[in-house]
């Protein structure tokens, strides 16, 4: 995101209230105990009932067992179900069984127990639900928690997170690791041969000289391969797939004669190495793959296939040096000083290991890629505005593959492409030393970039809402007198409110939404205020 949320939030009230000259009490103190005191939300409701009793009575044992344990239960039935009926049904039975009921109305660990099951079948259920690896993670901490936390008052419950923590592993690592069952799966063929032709030697012992038999081998065989073709046919099928393709098309032609690009990753990697050597695409740019430089073996073979580009050293290392090995090692800083007669970009992302490039260089947006450039180069974002918004031509839309796929990664970077260089001015502008004239300059030019982009798509990311609002708030601050503070209002509340709506799993949600109660009595005091100098022109 474009900063914090609880740092934008916190200067809302005086920058609105200088910029509208109103008089109005904003909440400041709770939204700023808000974003200093997240220790302070609830993030349960009370338990009704008993609740003056002490903790060792009947009240408290049946306080959580009782209560809870039918919430979660009804709850995730109407979760998985859809059905409200079958949520109260669920509810209902569970509740009021004998097991549940006689042991709900007795100071022992049962009752517990039966919460810290709700608990983890909830849990369970969110985690089938989360659309995101992020989201997944994130309740698979929590789930692990509630495991160990659950396992110090019941050992019984060892039972139920031995069926459930294999099914999460499972889940979070099936994406990964599922390539790697193909040895597994040619067993399991060679099983399933076997099998059918001894079903039909047993058969044909107890037969003898059917011809019925083999038939019915060979429709069996046939009808279980027709059966795979048929179920997996639509899920393989790529032949009209070319959107990696695409992807690195769309790179490789943005880039300046006789680039060098730095990449990193699978997907940059792959798809650009695949054009650039297999067939033949950009032959002025050189493709330096960052991870291999770290291997002993990567220079000493490929440099010389690499011309124009030199190498101060066999091998890339933070530490710049001779190795215990007596391998010379260089670091990026000293690279980039050897090849500045070279313009070199990074794609995507630069190796943390190595941030000694900071000494004499700065990285600049392009599209998916950043370019380093020398610190002593001023940046015109005006310039940097022209030259990057018409980088790519890219024509997917956003969201239309499945998460899991390369396609999807793809399709992210080229949509995120578009907002890079207007995240990067605003960024300027928020942390650079500049003067108050240059700060507002970069101000307008990253919320003019912002307007125009996220007018320009109506489905988008979902982090372009939070970016532009944030960009109307800061314009709103400056008080220009060609912007109509009650369109900058409008549009600020607007905006956050779509981002609420669809970010849902943010942890700020809640200070964005005290920011907008705020924002939204400006916005009425405000047309207020107009009108009522209207009717005195009047």
């Amino acid at each position: 995101m474009v900063v914090g949320i609880c740092r934008s939030m916190q200067g809302f009230e005086a920058g609105v209230s200088r910029s509208l000259q109103g008089q109005f009490d904003p909440p400041s103190e709770r939204i700023q105990e808000l974003c200093q005191d997240k220790s302070r939300v609830d993030i349960h409701p009370p338990i009704t009932g008993r609740q003056n009793e002490s903790p060792g009575n009947i009240g408290c044992a049946r306080g959580y067992g009782h209560y809870l344990g039918p919430d979660y239960t009804g709850g995730l039935m109407k979760r998985l179900s859809g059905s409200y009926a079958g949520g109260i049904l669920a509810a209902g039975v569970f509740s009021f069984s004998r097991l549940t009921w006689q042991w709900s109305i007795t100071a022992e660990v049962f009752s517990l127990n039966n919460l810290f099951v709700g608990l983890l079948m909830a849990l369970t259920a969110h985690f089938e639900e989360a659309s995101t690896a992020k989201e997944r993670s994130k309740i698979s901490k929590l789930g692990a928690f509630c495991c160990g936390l659950s396992l110090c008052n019941q050992h019984t419950i060892a039972l139920y997170i031995a069926c459930i923590v294999p099914w999460v592993l499972a889940r979070l690592f099936t994406k990964t690791v599922e390539r790697f069952w193909l040895q597994s799966s040619a067993v399991v063929a060679v099983l399933a041969g076997l099998g059918l032709a001894t079903l039909t030697s047993l058969g044909n012992s107890v037969l003898e000289g059917s011809r019925v038999l083999p038939w019915l081998e060979w429709l069996s065989a046939l009808a279980l391969v027709a059966s795979q073709v048929w179920t997996n046919y639509s899920a393989c099928d790529q032949s009209n797939n070319y959107v990696v393709d695409k992807f690195a098309r769309n790179l490789l032609s943005s880039m300046p004669m006789g680039a060098v690009i730095l990449l990193r990753g699978d997907l940059p990697g792959n798809a650009l190495r695949y054009l650039h050597y297999c067939e033949g695409m950009r032959p002025d740019v050189t493709l330096v793959d960052q991870e291999m430089m770290t291997y002993e073996w990567y220079l000493p073979k490929l440099a010389k296939h690499l011309p124009g580009v030199y190498f101060p050293g066999n091998r890339w290392n933070p530490v710049e040096g001779v190795l215990p090995d007596g391998t010379l090692a260089f670091n990026l800083h000293r690279f980039l000083k050897v090849n500045k007669h070279k313009e070199v970009f990074v794609c995507i992302g630069l190796h943390e290991g190595d941030s000694t490039w900071r000494k004499s260089h700065s990285l600049w947006p392009w599209g998916t890629c950043e370019k380093l450039v020398p610190s002593s180069v001023v940046f015109d974002p005006g310039e940097w505005i022209r030259l990057t918004r018409d980088l790519y031509n890219w024509t997917e839309e956003y969201g239309s593959f499945n998460p899991t796929s390369w396609e999807a990664v793809a399709n992210e970077e080229m949509w995120q492409a578009r907002m890079k260089t207007a995240f990067f001015i605003f960024d300027l502008a928020e942390s650079a030393s500049v003067s108050a004239e240059m700060k507002s300059q970069l101000y307008t030019f990253a919320y003019n970039s912002y307007k125009e982009i996220v007018n320009s798509h109506p489905h988008h990311p979902v982090n372009w809402h939070k970016n532009y609002a944030i960009a109307c708030e800061r314009m709103l601050r400056l008080r220009r007198g060609d912007l109509d503070p009650e369109t900058l209002l409008s549009e600020t509340v607007k905006h956050f409110l779509l981002y609420t709506q669809k970010a849902e799993d943010d942890p700020q949600r809640q200070d964005i939404l005290q920011a907008v109660k705020h924002l939204e009595n400006e916005l009425q005091g405000l047309r207020k205020r107009k009108a009522d100098l209207r009717r005195g022109a009047g």
